[in-house]
């Protein structure tokens, strides 16, 4: 058996390269993953960039990761050699923070977080919390059930705790990496749902993700138009421009929930007479917790909703990471070693 394993780590910031590792051995409730598939967020560039408050470098980015156990830590017994698991971004809690102590361990103050307190799945290799772990069906790929235990998990969530009913409208905000699945996750529970985009050329592809209308940016007032729609009971806001956010506020109907889930660089600006008048919020939203995942993975395979994704081997993260962060990305990069499961349907 090989001694080492290739990572691709930050070694200064913005500089990520590939190494050579030696395995290491899981700790007490861990587990090492032989990982498959990792997907390329963009909230990685807090690790590839060194902006993470408290982050130390080397650093190996990633924490949409799947792959097998090839070896248990003293104390896990829930897990097995062999089996497929997941790993997310929140990766592990402290249980002794006030949040924790109340049951709401996403936002624990002191947590694991994958490729930033700990190395993440860029690699061949990955040691995990057994804790955090999320079994991975066997209708997905690798390749495709990484970006749904970050992207999917988070509009899934999202919107599946906003307290709407089925037949609601439901705007979401974006047709990129979050927005092509919170289209197609809005469609399936059951909302009457509109992309909201700039440029006709993205309303076949919202369509086909499930959108029931389309409302082009670059010529349309999309606040205007949702309220002649009758309002939206929620606007899940994805895009990466604040200001674009904050436009969408008087789109809500009375009591209407503005639900951001991505993180844009610039100040959301909002209007404080929409939301006075009308009782209507704005809401953030991030992640789950592993059991979260694992129904994101089953309802994705119950109403077969799908990422659409781009593969790269794993030596090339750093051109895959580039082009995501120039946008060029259709939707999701992963990276994927020689270990994917060839078993599986063929990688997109």
């Amino acid at each position: 058996m090989a001694k080492t394993y290739k990572a691709v780590e930050v070694s200064a910031p913005g500089s990520l390269r590939v190494v050579e590792r030696t395995i290491p051995d899981p700790g007490p409730g861990q587990v090492r993953i032989r990982v498959e598939a990792c997907g390329i967020c963009h909230t990685d560039a807090a690790t590839v960039m060194g902006a993470y408050p408290g982050l130390t470098l080397p650093r190996v980015p990633g924490h949409e990761v799947v792959g097998r156990i090839e070896a248990l830590g003293n104390g896990v017994s829930r897990w097995k050699i062999g089996q497929r698991v997941g790993v997310g971004l929140i990766a592990g809690e402290d249980g002794l923070c006030e949040p924790c102590r109340r049951g709401d361990m996403v936002n624990c103050q002191n947590p694991v977080t994958s490729g930033v307190t700990v190395d993440g799945g860029y690699a061949e290799v990955m040691i995990a919390e057994a804790r955090a772990l999320v079994s991975i069906p066997d209708e997905l790929t690798s390749a495709e059930a990484a970006p749904l235990l970050c992207a999917g998990i988070t509009t899934y969530n999202a919107l599946r705790n906003a307290g709407l009913r089925g037949g609601d409208l439901v705007a979401v905000q974006g047709v990129g990496g979050l927005g092509h699945l919170g289209i197609q996750f809005a469609r399936h529970l059951g909302f009457r749902t509109v992309a909201i985009g700039r440029g006709r050329e993205k309303e076949k592809l919202a369509k086909d993700l499930g959108a029931h209308v389309f409302i082009d940016t670059a010529t349309e007032d999309a606040a205007a138009v949702l309220q002649h729609m009758g309002g939206a009971r929620a606007i899940l806001a994805t895009g990466t421009s604040g200001k674009a956010m904050g436009t969408l506020l008087p789109g809500l109907a009375a009591h209407g929930k503005l639900i951001v889930v991505g993180v844009p660089q610039d100040q959301i600006q909002l209007n404080a007479f929409p939301l006075v008048f009308g009782g209507r919020s704005i809401h953030g939203s991030l992640t789950g917790t592993p059991i979260d995942g694992e129904d994101t993975l089953a309802f994705s395979v119950l109403e077969n909703i799908r990422p659409m994704i781009e593969t790269v081997p794993l030596e090339q993260a750093a051109d895959a990471y580039a082009r995501m962060m120039e946008g060029k990305a259709r939707f999701r990069m992963v990276l994927v070693t020689k270990d994917a499961d060839a078993h599986s349907a063929p990688l997109k």
